[in-house]
């Protein structure tokens, strides 16, 4: 079975100290499989691909951050990701 991996970060808009980069394994169907997360000191995608490249280095962005706003006013960016070769 193949798995897509997605990696999710985001803007702390509500203070509640979410300064991480979240990995999203879905199966091909959309569903969630598990997710891991790591520490950013910025928030936004430029601190998520630094934060991947100090924890994960053997993650990249397969695709562009894509920025999305949540029903709760919370800015986040998704892009696709996959595990070097």
């Amino acid at each position: 079975m193949s798995r897509i991996l997605s990696m999710t970060c985001y803007a702390d808009t509500h203070e509640y100290g979410w300064r991480h980069v979240d990995l999203f394994v879905h199966d091909p169907g959309g569903r969630e499989l598990n997710w891991v997360h790591w520490p950013a000191e910025e928030v936004g995608p430029d601190g998520a691909d630094v934060a991947t490249a100090r924890h994960e280095p053997g993650l990249h962005r397969t695709s562009p951050w894509r920025r999305g706003i949540s029903a709760d006013g919370s800015e986040y960016w998704t892009a696709d990701a996959a595990w070097s070769e």
